[in-house]
């Protein structure tokens, strides 16, 4: 089964037992600051979780683009990706447990309907329970009336069976998993599914939203009942195309077909170093093409330097493969023509991400030529350490290994040959590593605190005064305005939008002046439900690159007949302007060619 027959059959499944299907939003979170990228299918949903009324209704379905990167030094192997598809049915409020259960055992195992998979191939595990939550009966008891033997249904803890939340608040729960074996011979029990990652694939996860996480750590009953269920795609093409990894499959053999015939080496010899190479280019420039769709571009900071990180990364990989410089483009054209139906902003952004991705190698090439260059004068060095290493590695992208073999060719001196026995540097090296990324972690889980499950009152605050912003600044700038994406925390908003010159003083002091004077009016704001097609007619604006559901939440800022702002979104705010406060532009800066970002507070 294709990988497109896979997303078809799911969403058809679900679309015939009450679910509205709706599209997939951007890999990059709206209005949320917790997490750079949408890390799962729930996380565009937490507003609706929360018991926001969703436009479509209580049942969902969806393929939801994903981005992760908290494994990035680990692709290349056999299960992990930074990019990746979810398939997902949802239950705002709705059915709960029994269906639940029952629908993804029915769509995995029918074979007329579903996928038609080996019941005697098949394990779920439950929730083990703790001082947080107890132990999960009723998901094990449904299993049981399914048929599940009781030596297949396992118990763990919340590393195992707990999902959430998506940041460091919001909704949560215990989950039930289904896990099936790729193994040699008859299903082996022990170690357990959850403890086997090579022999037992997770392939779906119902996560039960019980709970919602505060920010003291607290885990209370949520008022709505939710389901959240992920059914991973690659996971699930690996074992309907009898494949042992993703790469084996349609989702991947294209793109590898593609850097095959640009390599000058032949890495179908039994060669893993070659083979993970060409894998860490498909997995990274597959991503780096969608991230740059969806509107990220490369840079030094937040989503831009994952990009950066990504397309260097490849660049790297691809000197052991011998690939000759400009190939990204090449690779990301590959990527375009397999997903363009599934995804047609890939086809309509196909000339920026062809331009960002050149304009990215040549930079990089650039940087490596230079660290060559630095990394020669200290080939002179009487000593040498692992943390001088990872200065070129963070600095011009140099693995350990090119710097190692650079020495070693220019080296002059004894004492460096006898310095480049790699067990004492690669431990310095790992060990400089280990520091910068828990420095890196400890930073941005600082940063990013809040997000859409934080419905504070300054955070609905400066929500609402971002739709006032844009509706400012169409006024004083022009219709050309879109918006880019925002970031919103309680100390203050970000905006980004699109506009090709910095903002003149007074184009900055009059776009502040309306939205304080709109404030002043303390206008209703007002939520509305409607066809996408009328509020596309009525001038609701949009976030760039934002696929909509055929039906819509529409916000109006004053009365709708002549509202000052009228803008598609999921909440929360402030029932009337007059609650937000006095608004303060602090700072404006470029974000790339044609976007501008503001970033504002109210008080």
């Amino acid at each position: 089964m294709k990988a497109s027959d896979i997303r078809n059959t799911f969403l058809k499944f679900f679309e015939e037992r009450g679910h509205a299907i709706i599209p997939s939003a951007p890999v990059v979170p709206q209005h949320d600051p917790t997490v750079l990228f949408t890390t799962a299918g729930m996380h565009p949903l937490v507003p609706y979780l929360l018991g926001e009324p969703h436009p479509a209704g209580k049942r969902l379905a969806d393929v939801q683009k994903c981005i992760r990167t908290s494994d990035i030094d680990e692709v290349g192997d056999a299960t992990h990706l930074t990019f990746f598809e979810m398939l997902g049915n949802w239950s705002l409020g709705d059915y709960f447990k029994e269906d639940a259960i029952k629908w993804s055992w029915e769509l995995l195992t029918s074979k007329d309907k579903g996928f038609g998979l080996d019941l005697s191939n098949m394990a779920v595990s439950c929730f083990v329970g703790d001082k947080d939550a107890p132990k999960d009966k009723e998901a094990a008891e449904v299993w049981r009336k399914l048929g599940v033997p009781e030596d297949r249904i396992f118990y763990y803890g919340k590393d195992d069976n707990w999902w959430g939340p998506a940041g460091e608040t919001g909704p949560c729960g215990p989950d039930t998993e289904i896990f099936y074996w790729i193994g040699d011979g008859k299903p082996e029990l022990k170690p357990g599914p959850a403890e086997d990652d090579q022999r037992w694939v997770e392939v779906w996860n119902n996560v039960f939203m019980q709970y919602e996480k505060t920010a003291d750590g607290k885990y209370e009953p949520l008022a709505q009942k939710n389901v959240d269920t992920g059914l991973g795609l690659e996971r699930l093409a690996v074992i309907l195309q009898g494949k042992r990894n993703v790469y084996e499959t349609d989702l991947f053999a294209p793109i590898l077909d593609r850097i095959r015939k640009l390599s000058n080496v032949d890495a179908k010899v039994d060669n893993p170093e070659l083979q993970r190479a060409e894998q860490i280019i498909a997995d990274h420039l597959k991503a780096a093409t969608f991230m740059i769709a969806d509107g990220v571009r490369p840079s030094n900071t937040d989503q831009g330097y994952i990009l950066r990180r990504l397309i260097r990364r490849a660049i790297r990989q691809a000197k052991h493969l011998k690939i000759e410089y400009p190939f990204s483009e090449s690779v990301a054209e590959t990527v375009v023509s397999e997903f363009k139906d599934s995804y047609p902003e890939l086809e309509r952004e196909a000339g920026t991400i062809r331009e960002e991705l050149l304009d990215e190698e040549k930079k990089f090439v650039k940087t490596l030529d230079r660290g060559l260059k630095e990394l020669g004068q200290l080939s002179q060095a009487e000593k040498i350490t692992g943390r001088e290493l990872f200065y070129y590695f963070e600095t011009y992208g140099l693995p350990l290994e090119v710097s190692l073999e650079e020495l070693a060719a220019k080296s002059t001196t004894e004492s460096i040959y006898k310095q480049l026995a790699p067990g004492r540097l690669r431990e310095e090296f790992d060990a400089a590593q280990k520091a910068h990324q828990e420095k890196s972690r400890a930073g941005s889980k600082q940063k990013f605190a809040g997000g859409l499950a934080d419905h504070s009152e300054k955070v609905v605050r400066q929500h609402t005064a971002t739709h006032l912003l844009l509706a400012a600044l169409r006024d004083v700038l022009g219709e050309h305005v879109k918006q880019r994406g925002s970031n919103i925390t309680a100390e203050r908003l970000r905006f980004d939008f699109s506009h090709p010159e910095k903002l003149t003083d007074e184009q900055r002091n009059q776009v502040e002046a309306l939205v304080n004077e709109w404030i002043r009016e303390d206008l209703p704001v007002t939520r509305r439900e409607m066809p996408l097609k009328e509020a596309e007619r009525i001038g609701a604006q949009m976030e760039f690159g934002h696929k909509y559901p055929d039906t819509v939440s529409v916000y109006f800022v004053g009365d709708p007949a002549e509202a000052r702002s009228i803008e598609f979104c999921g909440g929360p705010h402030v029932e009337r302007t007059g609650q937000i406060g006095k608004f303060t532009i602090k700072k404006q800066e470029s974000v790339g060619a044609g976007v501008r970002r503001l970033k504002a507070v109210v008080e």
